[in-house]
């Protein structure tokens, strides 16, 4: 497991799978990078399997841990419960964007306030599709060989707030080391 530095001091992940998906990155990205119109990097739908395994740490916090309906992901994650509860069994969809333009154009990484939101007039954004948004960084990547079949795990932080992201490789490989991203969710 391990990072390493790529071409033009980007980080990208080297673990035992890396080589085929830095290899398909390559010779995908010059078309990604140049056409990107869709922002969503990954996309599925989640039910709650428990909240808050291991107790409860913190007031408006909770922790749940998730089972994916279509790639058979395994999602623990923190969200703020005075905004947005969960309970166990809930069904939500969840999507991890670059940018919250539409159009996949990419943003400072600041609050854009002429974006729509929450009935606010404005241009429309990602967030019109979804009730939870946060913005955060993915700080490290890792391997999961525990089950025999080759995973990979996925750590963001938003502000505090953690997501790990655990599966296929071949899913998470529109992700980057050091990346900002966002993170949306609605209830299904």
């Amino acid at each position: 497991a391990g990072q390493g530095s790529g071409r033009g001091g980007r980080r990208v992940w080297r673990g035992r799978f890396a080589c085929g998906v830095a290899r398909a990155r390559s010779l995908a990205s010059r078309h990604v990078d140049a056409m990107r119109s869709n922002p969503v990097l990954f996309e599925d739908t989640f039910e709650v399997l428990d909240k808050d395994p291991d107790g409860k740490k913190f007031d408006r916090v909770s922790r749940y841990r998730c089972k994916s309906d279509l790639f058979e992901m395994d999602l623990t994650i923190d969200i703020n419960v005075e905004v947005y509860p969960m309970e166990t069994g809930q069904k939500f969809r969840m999507a991890l964007a670059s940018t919250l333009n539409p159009d996949g154009k990419p943003d400072d990484g600041n609050f854009d306030q002429t974006l729509q939101w929450d009935g606010h007039p404005g241009r429309p954004s990602l967030m019109d599709d979804y009730e939870y948004v946060m913005y955060g960084k993915l700080f490290k990547f890792g391997d999961d060989h525990a089950s025999g079949t080759p995973k990979v795990e996925v750590y963001v932080s938003f502000g505090g707030l953690l997501m790990l992201l655990k599966g296929d490789p071949k899913k998470l490989e529109e992700l980057e080391i050091n990346s900002r991203l966002y993170l949306l969710v609605r209830k299904v």
